[in-house]
């Protein structure tokens, strides 16, 4: 079953941001990771939110998304990534059926 990888974020530094993202797409492959969207917060309709983007990654199971989150490959980006934005990440999995 799926899972997803849901991250929100506030760009502190859109040119590193794009470094960061063409460097961290690359790491989704092995782990069966895939980018669904990107795509500007435009409306809180109940609670309270305070990030500007969110994105929405795929990968086959929950344990692809931590492997992927754990590797060397992607654990080199985490400085850039700390530069470019803050960002919170959640991992959502469908449940069973």
């Amino acid at each position: 079953m799926s899972a997803y990888l849901i991250v929100h974020a506030n760009i502190k530094d859109p040119d590193k941001l794009k470094e960061y993202g063409s460097q961290a797409t690359p790491t989704l492959a092995p782990y069966g990771g895939r980018l669904l969207t990107r795509a500007q917060v435009t409306d809180v309709l109940t609670g309270s939110h305070d990030r500007e983007v969110c994105v929405i990654l795929e990968f086959p199971d929950s344990d692809s998304v931590r492997n992927w989150y754990r590797s060397d490959a992607y654990q080199a980006l985490v400085p850039l990534r700390s530069e470019a934005a803050e960002m919170t990440f959640i991992v959502a999995e469908e449940p069973p059926q």
